[in-house]
């Protein structure tokens, strides 16, 4: 990803090697991610750190978010959830764990390359990192919240199905490139359109409700329900209850996410690379 090819004289005639990414659509270089993986670690950790910082209730805020949609979800929407024929804060809770994990994936990564705008126009490294890491710093408040999930299915005397230790590392993943995919357009548009950041939020909010959170996605006459699985998160909610809770799953809508995400997952990349080029002038 990275080429030196190109080289200046300055006035004393010293040679100076100016590195920048490789210009055009490709260019994305596993090697070098891999070799920046620490650089990686420390933003995620360094997001955390901030995002939580002088807050009274500190990282509590990332298991307490979704548990107080959930007592709404519970007084206002327990009827569908009744339909599923498990206790209301087990159903919304299970679909609010991985949806809370891509929303706020998400929303990190679209602001990633703008909150470090400093560092982008004075240091080279692989602009993907920015986002990767903001991804990657979620993954805390998803254990978090998934540990307190687990906690309160014990509590009703509901255990998770074995199948879930195969099937919900695959949703984690699968959620992880969703939010990336998506983070990686949007983050490139936020750079040039800072309109962005506004629609952002009611995108989310429009997605929770078209991802089967509230409601059983199976529940919907066919073909509405195999179509919902253009949208990654529907495939993702419906299998993550039927991997914990033995709900109703739907292997085509699963199918049809998980062919959604990488169509996302690879234009995203494209799409970020052409653009990378003009970050640091922007910014």
């Amino acid at each position: 990803m990275v080429t030196a090819a190109k080289t200046a004289t300055t006035e004393h005639d010293v040679p100076v090697q100016i590195i920048g990414p490789i210009k055009g659509w490709v260019g994305f270089d596993l090697r070098e991610l891999w070799e920046y993986r620490e650089l990686t670690l420390f933003f995620a950790w360094r997001t955390i750190l901030i995002r939580y910082k002088q807050t009274a209730l500190g990282i509590a805020w990332a298991v307490l978010q979704p548990l107080l949609l959930m007592v709404v979800m519970t007084l206002f929407f327990g009827s569908f959830a009744k339909k599923a024929g498990v206790p209301g804060p087990i159903f919304f809770f299970a679909g609010l764990v991985p949806w809370t994990f891509f929303a706020n994936g998400l929303g990190q990564s679209s602001n990633s390359l703008v909150g470090n705008a400093n560092l982008l126009s004075k240091v080279y490294f692989p602009r993907l990192v920015a986002p990767i890491a903001a991804v990657t710093a979620t993954l805390l408040d998803f254990l978090l919240a998934f540990l307190i999930l687990i906690g309160m299915m014990v509590w009703y005397g509901i255990y998770p199905r074995p199948i879930a230790i195969v099937v919900i590392p695959g949703l984690v993943v699968l959620t992880f490139a969703a939010a990336l995919g998506l983070g990686l357009w949007l983050s490139a548009l936020n750079v040039h359109y800072r309109d962005v950041q506004y629609v952002i939020p009611f995108l989310i909010q429009l997605g929770l409700f078209a991802s089967g959170v509230v409601y059983a996605a199976t529940t919907l006459a066919e073909p509405w329900q195999t179509l919902l699985g253009l949208n990654p998160m529907a495939g993702v909610v419906t299998t993550f209850r039927w991997a914990l809770l033995g709900t109703p799953g739907n292997g085509a809508m699963l199918l049809l996410s998980i062919a959604s995400t990488i169509v996302i997952s690879v234009c995203g990349v494209l799409y970020f690379r052409r653009r990378e080029q003009t970050f640091a002038d922007v910014l």
